[in-house]
């Protein structure tokens, strides 16, 4: 019976990856050089960084898609490191997107968008098959998330499930491991902090610790990045190793904030899966204002440790 539960559990997990691929696939017919040329002309300033890589995570709903972009366009010379930063700071809160469209609990328009996104699908036009990827993308998401919910009552009256729990209800060093060690895996943090909804709605994982996760999975999306900058030159690789300094960073900021932040989004929503969701969005808002105004710094500082 626990293989058979463990089994179900991936295939939701395998779900949602494939409906994040759909999703991104369709939304990337838009094309990626349009994306190339909002980028450079927001990369003037910190702030129009900011609100473009905030709109283009959220329509592409990945930051490694944005931020194998930037590395692409550092390495060609087209823009300089230190006018990457503002995007950079972007991509965190764009990817909070699909976590406040999952929060609201749409199960119910899971097979009316997987219908809707086939029917339009079958049509040959770019317009129509975008928009058959979207909806249908979006279908899988809520499916699959509906999955996981009904999951974490049975999976958590295991013995190896309650004791991975309270492992990290214990420790919330231990739950921004998990969260590192399981986007790093899979290479999505929306579905590492969407299971720990799922599981946070029924009681089984604390607000706490569902934090401590998302922390960790704002770690775990840097390693597409950071690949991408291999062999790309060290100017390049400089956008990667700020992507990653800044999410450590943030971690280690917010580590004693933890249960601070779990009370403030205690007041933003009664149920815990929304609150989790508002939270990541507060962090990730939090994080990106802070540096913001200290761009320049920043990027000194990330060039100083990458000579050392």
């Amino acid at each position: 019976m626990g293989k058979e539960l463990f089994t179900v559990m991936a295939v939701f997990i395998t779900l949602f990856l494939f409906g994040m691929f759909i999703l991104r696939a369709g939304l990337l017919q838009i094309g990626v050089e349009k994306v190339q040329t909002l980028l450079l002309k927001a990369t003037d300033s910190p702030w129009k960084g900011l609100i473009a890589g905030t709109l283009i995570t959220a329509l592409f709903q990945s930051s490694s898609v944005v931020m194998v972009l930037l590395v692409g366009l550092v390495a060609a010379g087209i823009v300089s490191f230190r006018q990457t930063i503002g995007v950079i700071l972007g991509t965190n809160i764009g990817s909070c997107f699909t976590l406040e469209l999952v929060a609201f609990q749409l199960s119910d328009l899971a097979v009316p968008l997987l219908l809707f996104g086939l029917v339009l699908l079958m049509f040959k036009s770019a317009a129509s098959y975008t928009a058959g990827c979207v909806s249908f993308g979006i279908g899988c998401i809520f499916l699959a998330m509906t999955g996981l919910e009904s999951l974490a009552d049975p999976l958590a009256s295991f013995p190896v499930t309650h004791h991975f729990f309270q492992w990290t209800n214990d420790s919330h060093l231990t739950g921004i491991g998990v969260g590192a060690i399981v986007t790093t895996i899979i290479q999505s943090s929306t579905a590492t902090i969407g299971m720990a909804m799922g599981f946070i709605q029924d009681q089984g994982l604390s607000m706490e610790s569902g934090i401590a996760i998302m922390l960790g999975a704002n770690i775990g999306t840097c390693l597409t990045a950071y690949i991408a900058s291999i062999g790309a030159g060290h100017t390049a690789r400089l956008v990667a190793h700020a992507h990653i300094w800044l999410n450590l960073l943030g971690a280690v900021l917010f580590y004693a904030l933890i249960p601070y932040l779990a009370d403030v989004s205690y007041l933003l929503a009664k149920t815990a899966s929304v609150q989790l969701a508002h939270a990541s969005t507060l962090y990730n808002i939090a994080c990106s204002l802070l540096v913001l105004p200290f761009t320049a710094k920043f990027a000194q500082f990330v060039e100083h440790v990458a000579k050392g």
